[in-house]
């Protein structure tokens, strides 16, 4: 374990940068090998070469998040992928290039993936100081994600697979890829209570085939590679555990921590640490029910503040066209500090790099919310095969008193509670 408060000699920028250079001029060797060796009529079927396992895909996503008491300031606080009340938007267009690497090989092996998200999102994905003041406008641009990664045979039974660059953080039952989730909208957990992304470097350790180590370093909560993508230069980590094949293989379960100082050098008192911790247990019941509980803790030591919350969720398919969703949830912001709106097209990267903006937040309130959704799978032509509509009906509530929802103009909160019936269209390619 390393000090969150040290510096090195070598700056973290430097680090990402030569190994990321070194990673690829090795990726270029390994292909250039694969290239040269030509198969022989003689010999049996050969794996496929390093180029022949790349993928192209994507996806668009498109919704609206309806608000029954359409708030004067449009917003529909405690959501941000849904903020917006009664405006439809284009969340994702999703482009991705990838050569995914074989983590079960006994061999070394090494890929990359590359993935752009253009829309609504990606005002709340981004990284510090990259895209996100390049599109004036509530369509930005982003990268999801940019890596190298290996896999290296060592050390462990199952070797040691390591993710260098920028990349989605793994923490939380939902992701910023809208296609891995169950719903539009997202927990309060994953709105306010993990990182969005990450850079830096991330190794997991099979050590067996029960048990995952995971560790790494990078410039913070949602950090960036540029000079200002680090709003304080100190090395932030993450690290935790992860138990997998329990239960005959029925449970699963990743507990993980990023600690770091993340308050921005114009902010004082500096040197505060956050925490952020998350266990995601993951529990197939049966071949139709799936059952996923998200378990929060996070702590801010500049301004004393802790939230937590614990979110359940289930999925049960009907049959292979529809499945049934749910999600219930209790999450408490103990200072009024953690749950915020984000009105302004660069308010959420303004708030992040301590520069004016105007967002507001609420009084400390434990929310709650509660979501039931449908996934319908119509049968479609093969070249969208997996669309996906999602309709939800969502219902959040204050369980202390407090008035946090459907503000006016003035960005004081009018209600206790929130309905929030939604919809949206996944559309793979």
């Amino acid at each position: 374990m390393y000090s969150c408060r040290s510096r090195s000699k070598f700056s973290l920028r430097a680090v990402l940068a030569l190994t990321t250079v070194l990673s690829g001029a090795l990726c270029f060797a390994v292909s250039a090998q694969a290239d040269d060796t030509a198969p022989t009529q003689t010999a049996a079927a050969s794996p496929a070469s390093w180029g022949n396992t790349l993928k192209f895909y994507g996806h668009a996503e498109g919704g609206v998040a309806f608000n029954a008491a359409s708030p004067d300031n449009n917003e529909n606080f405690g959501s941000l992928f849904t903020d917006k009340a009664n405006q439809p938007q284009l969340n994702q267009l999703m482009l991705t290039a990838e050569r995914p690497i074989d983590s079960s090989s006994s061999n070394f092996d090494i890929g990359f993936k590359l993935q752009g998200l253009f829309g609504t999102d990606a005002r709340y994905s981004h990284s510090l100081a990259e895209t996100d003041h390049l599109i004036h406008s509530k369509y930005q641009f982003d990268f999801n994600e940019a890596t190298v990664n290996m896999h290296l045979p060592v050390a462990f039974e199952g070797g040691v697979d390591l993710k260098v660059g920028q990349f989605p953080s793994p923490m939380s039952a939902e992701t910023i890829d809208a296609t891995t989730n169950s719903l539009y909208s997202h927990s309060y957990i994953f709105n306010f209570g993990v990182p969005m992304k990450s850079t830096g470097v991330l190794a997991t350790a099979h050590v067996n085939s029960t048990l995952d180590i995971y560790g790494g370093f990078d410039t913070g909560v949602n950090g960036g590679i540029t000079a200002d993508g680090d709003n304080n230069k100190n090395i932030k980590g993450q690290f935790g555990f992860g138990l997998n094949n329990l239960l005959g293989g029925d449970l699963s379960l990743v507990a993980l921590s990023h600690v770091g100082t993340e308050d921005p050098s114009n902010v004082t008192p500096q040197g505060a640490m956050r925490y952020l911790n998350d266990v995601t247990a993951t529990y197939k019941a049966n071949d139709k029910l799936t059952l996923t509980t998200d378990v929060n803790y996070i702590e801010e030591d500049s301004v004393g503040a802790i939230g937590y919350g614990v979110a359940q969720y289930a999925t049960y398919a009907l049959n292979d066209n529809v499945t049934l969703v749910g999600r219930a949830e209790i999450w408490r912001d103990n200072s009024g500090v953690f749950v915020a709106a984000y009105p302004g097209y660069f308010d959420a990267a303004n708030a992040q790099r301590g520069l004016t903006n105007t967002s507001y937040t609420a009084p400390r309130t434990t929310y709650s919310e509660l979501t039931l959704g449908v996934n319908y799978k119509p049968e479609v032509p093969k070249a969208v095969e997996g669309l996906v509509i999602r309709p939800e009906l969502r219902v959040d509530h204050s369980l202390n008193g407090t008035k946090p929802f459907n503000a006016g103009d003035n960005n004081i909160g009018t209600d206790g509670t929130s309905f929030t019936p939604a919809v949206d269209v996944v559309v793979p390619f």
